[in-house]
């Protein structure tokens, strides 16, 4: 193991995230009360230019009237993008006048890591002058091939920073790539055509101490598809995946949540090397295979993240 260490920067239970249009308060009102782990409130691209102030006001009364943490819900807005006028007035308004009630900024199209710093200035100068107690964080849409292009410098940029997010639909315009639907497989390639850089954010997560998460499936009459593409990026090591329909969450929750037998099997791995420990030895055995201190810490990040969907349901409740 290289002595240089990044720890994981904010752990957040965030299998299932849904985009829910600031535009459209009824919708705001049900994504509170849905199964989702994480919820954004989006002032961008499902937004049209005539309504991105109406939004923003919309957005900021739902973060101050809806009690979201009691809902085990975790809330965060897309902003518009640092390339449009629109982006300052969102930070400042909804941080200035909802920020006590904001758990992240998600900021799309990030191509550097002087993108976020940006964002963060103005995060740090509201943050401090209103006195806030909570600490707001940021999470960062990777979705241009410039972006890509630099997710290692941008995933170890530090500041607020908690998670990246693969913008499937924008990443596949910006590389003018041949798609048949947003994360959907073109059957002219032989195979996955968004492994590669789906794969890049998530090592570059990992190596940086954040959350991966991937991103929509636009075809929400398509249950299957999305079902194999989550499981996709369950397997490279995504913990969660957007929901663009309330009727995604219950399958990325279903993907992105251990099964039973997993986590029975995990804390048999601790409690075997805790004995094994005791008795002076570094391994041990469970079901006839041999586990060691490798096989701790794959049982560890199971259990923390059967843990965290335990205390989510906790506070549903």
């Amino acid at each position: 193991m290289s002595h240089t260490l990044y720890p994981p920067r904010q752990p957040r239970l965030q299998r299932s995230e849904l985009a829910v249009p600031g535009s459209n308060p009824s919708f705001i009102d049900k994504a509170a009360d849905s199964d989702a782990d994480f919820i954004f409130l989006d002032i961008e691209d499902a937004v049209a230019p005539p309504e991105k102030e109406q939004a923003r006001k919309n957005i900021i009364e739902a973060l101050n009237d809806i009690d979201w943490a009691g809902k085990g819900k975790t809330v965060s807005v897309r902003i518009n993008g640092l390339d449009t006028h629109y982006m300052y007035r969102d930070v400042v308004d909804v941080v200035e006048q909802a920020g006590a009630h904001l758990h992240t900024i998600l900021v799309p199209k990030v191509g550097v890591p002087a993108d976020l710093y940006c964002v963060e200035a103005l995060i740090n100068q509201i943050e401090q002058a209103k006195g806030f107690a909570n600490r707001i964080g940021t999470e960062a849409l990777i979705e241009t091939a410039l972006g890509m292009a630099n997710v290692e410098s941008i995933a170890a940029s530090g500041g607020r920073l908690e998670a990246l997010h693969f913008g499937v639909a924008d990443y596949a315009a910006s590389n003018r790539a041949r798609t048949v639907n947003i994360g959907g497989l073109n059957p002219n390639y032989p195979g996955d055509q968004w492994h590669f850089a789906l794969s890049r954010m998530i090592v570059a997560c990992r190596a940086y101490g954040l959350r991966a998460i991937d991103g929509p499936f636009g075809d929400f009459s398509d249950p299957d598809g999305y079902l194999d593409g989550a499981r996709r990026a369950a397997a490279l090591g995504a913990e969660g995946k957007w929901a663009i329909h309330p009727s995604q969450v219950e399958l990325a929750n279903q993907v992105f949540t251990p099964p039973e037998e997993e986590v029975t099997k995990a804390r048999r791995i601790v409690e075997e090397l805790r004995k094994a420990e005791a008795e002076g030895r570094g391994a041990a055995s469970v079901d006839g295979k041999m586990i060691d201190a490798a096989s701790e810490r794959m049982a560890q990040t199971v259990i923390m993240v059967d843990d965290a969907i335990r205390a989510a349901a906790s506070a549903r409740k």
